[in-house]
């Protein structure tokens, strides 16, 4: 979908296959390499497959799609969670201690963005001012891990990290939730200008 609506690149029907597989299993393919170990997007013929004719599905019909973008929203939203939860538990499976688990959670969580950003030469969303997308998949990791550490099942866990990546997803997105956008420290002489250009209040 993403790749369809992106008429600047003028991207071909291979541009868009491309651009779809990068979506949908960059962020597994990065949580793989970061483990060492084999990509498992690419042990079978059909993952591959399936990405290239969602991708040109998407293509053909997205028209209609841009008419459902809330349940686009909500899909989107669900896709982190999951692949947030699964990335952090691969990661603990591994043996990694609990903080590079969640940063390989959030990596495979949000990977395929970067790297479908990067392919397009465009300003990574992720490192934009705009709704939570990675912290919300940070704090499904986070309780992913919490809720295992006091006993829970992986099932349960799994469950609720993927609801509470949802959920925080999709309340950014409602409610206009943004993390602050960078700025210095202000100096002494910017805040007194600041005091001085204060409009008086009669």
């Amino acid at each position: 979908m993403f790749s369809s609506r992106y008429r600047g690149a003028e991207l071909d029907l291979l541009g868009v296959a491309i651009i779809g597989i990068v979506s949908g299993f960059g962020g597994s393919m990065v949580r793989d390499i970061f483990l060492s170990t084999d990509i498992a997007a690419l042990n079978s013929n059909w993952y591959l497959v399936t990405a290239v004719l969602c991708a040109l599905g998407g293509m053909l019909v997205s028209s209609l799609l841009h008419r459902i973008e809330m349940v686009i929203n909500v899909l989107d939203a669900l896709t982190i969670g999951i692949f947030g939860v699964i990335g952090t538990t691969k990661a603990l499976a591994f043996g990694l201690p609990v903080v590079p688990a969640l940063f390989i959670g959030v990596a495979a969580a949000v990977g395929g963005s970067i790297l479908r950003d990067m392919l397009l030469a465009l300003p990574m969303q992720l490192m934009q001012v705009g709704s939570l997308y990675a912290v919300a998949a940070g704090l499904g990791g986070a309780t992913v891990i919490v809720l295992l550490s006091i006993g829970q099942s992986v099932t349960v866990a799994g469950f609720a990290g993927v609801a509470v990546t949802t959920a925080i997803r999709m309340l950014s997105v409602i409610l206009g939730w943004k993390l602050p956008a960078q700025r210095g420290v202000p100096t002494v002489t910017s805040v007194i200008r600041t005091i001085r250009n204060k409009p008086k209040r009669n």
